[in-house]
């Protein structure tokens, strides 16, 4: 794990008249597939018929030709691309999950991590559900539906389902009439919406997926609003706003999201070139030249050169053919894997005191690789800076950090760092210079708890990621163990 990992993106449009949405979803999914590469999915809704099709792959290896041609034209669609921090990577676990219930049929595709899932779902199993996958987002689908059989409505049963599901959620649920998004109450996650042309809608996790489709941004949900999108045009419910404190990803500006998209009014690109200004005050040095990491550290590397003086320059090739879900062939080497993706501009370095410029270091072993192949392009010295603060605490809102385990500030000091990744200096960016690169204004509406240890909500009492295959082995081994004696 040389990176953070963040859950998946999700996408849904509503258009004023059936025309090929699945190819407008499609873009838009293509336009967040940075935000999951392990699964896709796409449901159409045409005239309360729903066609899906989604796999393990990515965006353009999963909707070919016939995949497309099957999902048709519809009035309605909802996306989602995946990365798992709840449940294991297999087919069974994909989304968007459709069900099928005594009201009618819902599709519901989830960014995020809800935190009392282990008690929901337990709570749900004792009363007889019977879950397909091991993710949280079944888990979701389940406390809708149920609220559905009471509820005059499916926007009301999401609201009603709200009191209950805690954590992070950015949802986008369709029905045959609607298409509905929501936000958790803290507001972890990204989710907006835009405008067609034509007057149609469409929600996504971030405004690149709406500007791949030609939407006009129109604005973010607000923490805990639902939008209700139908023939009547768009109505908010905001019975869930104001109740808590803000708590948004500020590492979604840092790394997650793309750097074209603007969240909360704040261009990412514009915050990450503000963390590199900021680092360049915090920790300034002597040195010739100033590189990015690609492509995460690049817009930082700007910002730091801009401050300091040291004149920019590109110090790596990526190799842009290779995806986060490369492999290399046997596992032989993960150096190998290193030297493929990125190959550093000898002429650049080479006998040249370098400041090396990274979004993160969670283990330390891909910063090492990185650093030794500066050396031996021939840099004289590498001072690395990191456009974020030292990871020092498991995060359960959305990333695939389950334990200080796997986090190398949990376990050296900085100087041991140092040491173990080969660098002259090291440097992170301050907690609080990290919660101002969005503006002063805003600085209290950042989850900042893998930093801090400061979590806007309840610990949960069970944290792997794959906490619900282990509950299930353990059960299974109990009733064979029972069956035999």
């Amino acid at each position: 794990m040389g990176k953070l990992r963040e859950e998946c993106g999700v996408f849904g449009i509503f258009a004023s008249q059936t025309t090929d949405v699945a190819s407008s979803t499609y873009y838009g999914l293509y336009a967040l597939q940075h935000r999951g590469q392990e699964s896709c999915g796409i449901v159409v809704n045409d005239d309360g018929i729903f066609r899906r099709h989604k796999d393990l792959g990515l965006v353009n290896d999963v909707f070919d030709h016939n995949a497309m041609e099957m999902l048709g034209q519809g009035n309605m669609a909802i996306g989602h691309v995946r990365y798992g921090t709840t449940g294991a990577t297999d087919r069974h676990n994909t989304q968007p999950i459709v069900v099928n219930h005594v009201k009618g049929r819902m599709a519901l595709a989830h960014n995020g991590n809800v935190v009392n899932s282990s008690a929901l779902r337990e709570e749900l199993e004792n009363q007889g559900s019977i879950f397909h996958t091991t993710s949280d987002t079944e888990v979701i689908s389940y406390i809708i539906t149920k609220e559905r059989l009471s509820a005059p409505s499916i926007e009301e049963a999401l609201n009603r389902a709200m009191h209950r599901i805690d954590g992070a959620y950015s949802l986008v649920v369709m029905s045959p009439s609607k298409l509905i998004a929501a936000r958790d109450e803290n507001g972890f996650r990204p989710l907006c919406y835009g405008r067609l042309p034509d007057g149609g809608y469409v929600v996504a996790s971030e405004t690149c997926a709406l500007d791949a489709v030609g939407a006009a941004f129109e604005r973010d949900l607000a923490p805990g609003e639902i939008l209700v999108f139908d023939q009547n045009g768009v109505r908010s419910i905001q019975d869930h706003c104001g109740k808590r404190k803000p708590s948004f990803c500020v590492f979604e500006y840092i790394y997650f999201a793309r750097p074209d998209s603007v969240i909360d009014g704040v261009c990412v690109h514009e915050a990450r070139v503000q963390a590199g200004r900021f680092l360049a005050q915090e920790h300034p040095v002597d040195a010739d030249i100033v590189i990015g990491v690609p492509d995460s550290g690049l817009d930082a590397a700007i910002g730091y050169s801009r401050e300091s003086g040291i004149p920019y320059s590109i110090g790596f090739i990526k190799n842009k053919y290779i995806g986060r879900t490369f492999i290399s062939p046997g596992q032989k080497s993960r150096e190998n894997k290193v030297k493929i993706k990125l190959n550093p501009i000898a002429s650049v370095v080479k006998d040249r005191r370098v400041v090396l410029i990274d979004d993160s270091i969670v283990r330390g072993t891909t910063s090492a690789r990185i650093v030794k192949l500066l050396r031996e392009a021939g840099a004289k010295e590498v001072h690395m800076r990191v456009s974020a603060p030292p990871f020092i605490a498991p995060c359960y809102y959305g990333t695939d950090i389950d334990s200080k385990e796997r986090l190398i500030a949990c376990r050296y000091t900085l100087s041991e760092i140092e040491k173990e990744i080969g660098v002259d200096s090291l440097g992170y960016l301050s907690v609080e210079n990290t919660r101002l690169l969005a503006g002063a204004n805003k600085c209290e509406e950042y989850c900042t708890a893998c930093f801090d240890e400061c979590y806007p909500t309840a610990k949960p009492t069970v944290t792997k990621k794959n906490r619900f295959e282990q509950k299930i082995s353990a059960k299974c081994k109990v009733t064979e163990e029972e069956t035999q004696s």
